[in-house]
């Protein structure tokens, strides 16, 4: 390995910019890259900036009509009527969509080969994880998909067995819509119930296609749920399935929107617990992928309190760099975020909480708590097509 870990950034891709009043403010990646400097863990990793995607790599994943109708709406955005998503409320076209949509998928594509190439073994892009892109459509803030780009090229590289988990608020649907008839992959993904929370899927009844039956996964999970319950969820479902399917790289999503600040969604989880996942999934990418691992961003609209603080965890994480809990924030770092936005910063890298959660197959099962249906509920749809008891 020539590093232990790269950092994917690109100053450029904070026009990623859908507009004054849009929840997804591109201060969140300009603040989160600053808190990563004044912490001094850009120097504890390689930054690198790889190049935006191109038509080719683009079209492992989205249709050339799609693109073309990107650029066309990147050029002229009054153009944009609403046909593939573009144009909408949540999608608003702006001038050089595509290019800083392609960019920031070139950062996760750059990711992706990195670490298969043994460039480093760990890669972050926080700027990255736009999951419910699909195919052919823009979709949740989400243009073009760098997450299944990701996966699609390590595939394309030669991976046989690639793991995606996606620990968001909201349902990666755009990546399992991808690669739901590919056995190759296994997409994990750990959410607010559909019943209650955009894109209205997500069931754990949604299992995969024909030929490729339990390589979709996800726990719908009650608004509502928090720390203990987030983590007993998580523990419950993604550890097993990873020594099961023996991936030769963990691809991972940390949209930040699980938090109880954020004004999107209604689960109630903290930033201690963000960072105890994080850690998880470094843990997990040793022990079932050698240690390779594609750490990506996501949602995230508390975009002061919440976002920098949890992917500067993320980032320090892989860069084997930990940030304790309890680290005051860099006054430098608090100045900033005043004089961007004339709010005031976090004090300190916790919420105040010490996540603990208990172990599903220790404590058992309770039949009256929602959680723990829903748990089972995935169990029992995926569980048996590994081989693994529910």
């Amino acid at each position: 390995m020539s590093g232990r870990a790269q950092l994917m950034w690109d100053e450029e891709v904070t026009g990623y910019d859908f507009g004054a009043g849009h929840p997804m403010d591109p201060v969140r990646l300009a603040l989160t890259m600053r808190l990563v400097e004044a912490y001094g863990l850009d120097r504890a990793v390689r930054v690198v900036a790889a190049r935006p995607a191109g038509e080719s790599t683009l079209r492992l994943v989205h249709g050339k009509d799609y693109i073309e109708a990107v650029r066309r709406a990147s050029a002229a955005p009054e153009s944009a009527d609403g046909s593939y998503g573009l144009g909408t409320i949540d999608d608003p076209a702006f001038a050089g969509m595509h290019e800083a949509s392609a960019l920031i998928a070139g950062q996760s594509v750059g990711a992706a080969e990195g670490v298969w190439r043994g460039d480093a073994l760990h890669a972050v892009n926080f700027t990255g994880g736009l999951h419910h892109a699909m195919p052919r459509g823009a979709s949740g803030f989400c243009i073009y998909n760098d997450a299944a780009l990701a996966v699609a090229r390590l595939l394309e590289l030669g991976a046989e067995r690639v793991a995606y988990v996606d620990v968001d608020v909201h349902h990666g649907d755009g990546v399992q819509a991808a690669f739901w008839d590919d056995p190759r992959v296994l997409t994990i993904s750990l959410h607010e119930h559909p019943r209650t929370l955009f894109p209205q899927t997500g069931w754990p009844e949604e299992t995969g296609g024909e030929g490729a039956e339990g390589s979709a996964v996800n726990v719908a999970l009650p608004a509502g749920t928090g720390d203990a319950g987030w983590l007993r969820a998580f523990h419950a479902v993604v550890p097993e399935l990873l020594a099961a399917f023996r991936p030769q790289v963990l691809v991972t999503q940390h949209g930040a929107d699980t938090h109880v600040e954020d004004p999107l969604a209604h689960l109630a989880v903290t930033v201690d617990a963000q960072r105890a996942v994080a850690e998880s999934c470094h843990r997990l990418a040793h022990e079932h992928a050698d240690g390779r691992w594609v750490a990506l961003g996501g949602g995230g609209y508390a975009v002061v309190d919440v976002v920098p603080r949890s992917w500067t965890h993320l980032v320090a994480i892989a860069a084997g760099r930990p940030v304790a809990a309890g680290t005051p924030v860099p006054e430098e770092w608090r100045r900033e975020v005043y004089r961007r936005t004339r709010m005031d910063a976090p004090r300190r890298m916790t919420d105040g909480r010490e996540p603990d959660w208990r172990e599903f197959a220790e404590s058992g099962y309770d039949p009256a708590d929602r959680l723990d249906q829903a748990i089972l509920a995935t169990r029992r749809a995926v569980f048996p097509h590994h081989g693994i008891l529910p």
